[in-house]
């Protein structure tokens, strides 16, 4: 959301520099401010797109504009066909000097990292709902009850699990889970160091909020070397061929899009930056979360505290005498309470994911 806040912003921005600096060629120029923002969108939401084009394809659509109304004004509009050929000349032609380099050069150190981000947030939903609804063996199944239910069986409705036993069985049963601890750690750390690294050139927000003033800027170079731009299109184009009658004049409502610009201040403390930083600080709190789980389980709300007697899955006692395991696949060949097959396919896939997303 935060996001896509930015680029209606952007947008925003953009379209009343053209407005209040650029009034007679606004209204045909904004539609191509739309279809350039909207590309934006599909690339940071992952749509398979190169900003390199679809920065170039914007101010290949706006030469047109500005050389029908800026540069090379006329009694009626030029026509369909020698639009299309300024467009295609734009790129030899370079009436906005080095903005349009400037501008794919900026986008695209700050998008990669930005669009890299929005992907790793949406694989961490996918890991922790896949997760939350994993299926329990029958073999934990049974274990749980016994170690939950059978108690109540002997009257014993007050008696909690001995520690030990305990962390047996919920290691056992949370097995697959805990094969993700490693690589979810290394995932978190390297969502801080993105973040961390999405600043300067690579500040998406800063960049996004000042592309109005890279087309303003091109649109300056454009005016400037009006003479010298007719005289190269005259050569590739020929003379200005023009439509017969006039082009309905701007219907730009400037009211509502002043009013959108006082939506956002930079000063607000609502940045980007540090709303990732917030985020980004809580996310840390859950480094541990998948290797320590069957951990604050027990030591939470299951077990009972050392010293007191416990229910070990047979009768009340002092201690469990049996040995206690580690956390993960391997340890479990050991465990007394559950017996453990294989990693679940579908945490090897969640796995492969979070290591692809690293390597990203």
């Amino acid at each position: 959301e935060t996001f896509e806040m930015l680029i209606r912003l952007a947008e925003n921005h953009t379209s009343t520099l053209l407005f209040n600096a650029y009034r007679n060629m606004a209204a045909e120029a904004t539609v191509h401010v739309r279809e350039f923002f909207t590309d934006v969108g599909l690339f940071l939401f992952g749509t398979d797109v190169s900003t390199e084009e679809f920065v170039n394809r914007f101010f290949d659509t706006l030469f047109p504009v500005v050389y029908n109304h800026l540069i090379n004004p006329g009694p009626t509009d030029i026509s369909l066909e020698y639009a299309e050929c300024l467009r295609v000349a734009r790129r030899d032609i370079r009436p906005f000097g080095n903005v349009p380099k400037k501008a794919i050069g900026q986008m695209g150190r700050s998008f990669l990292p930005s669009r890299t981000f929005l992907q790793a947030l949406n694989l961490g939903i996918e890991v922790i709902n896949t997760t939350d609804h994993l299926h329990f063996s029958k073999d934990c199944g049974r274990a749980l009850l016994r170690m939950q239910y059978c108690p109540h069986c002997q009257g014993l409705t007050l008696s909690k699990p001995c520690m030990g036993y305990c962390l047996n069985i919920i290691r056992g049963c949370l097995a697959d889970v805990a094969e993700v601890d490693l690589h979810w750690r290394g995932y978190i750390q390297s969502l801080e160091e993105l973040s961390t690294s999405m600043s300067g050139a690579y500040d998406i927000e800063h960049v996004l909020l000042n592309f109005h003033s890279l087309v303003n800027d091109a649109l300056v170079q454009a005016r400037i070397t009006g003479p010298e731009l007719s005289e190269q299109v005259n050569k590739i184009c020929g003379p200005p061929v023009r439509k017969p009658k006039e082009s309905p004049g701007c219907s730009f409502d400037q009211n509502k899009d002043n009013q959108g610009l006082k939506m956002f201040s930079r000063d607000s403390g609502e940045t980007l930056a540090n709303r990732r930083k917030e985020f980004i600080s809580h996310l840390r709190l859950y480094r541990a979360f998948y290797g320590s789980l069957a951990d604050q389980l027990c030591g939470n709300e299951l077990a009972a505290a050392d010293g007191l007697p416990c229910w070990n899955g047979e009768d009340v006692i002092r201690s469990y005498m049996h040995r206690v395991v580690g956390s993960g696949i391997k340890a479990q060949s050991a465990n007394p309470e559950v017996k453990v097959k294989g990693t679940d396919p579908v945490i090897s896939q969640i796995i492969d994911k979070l290591k692809h997303v690293i390597q990203v």
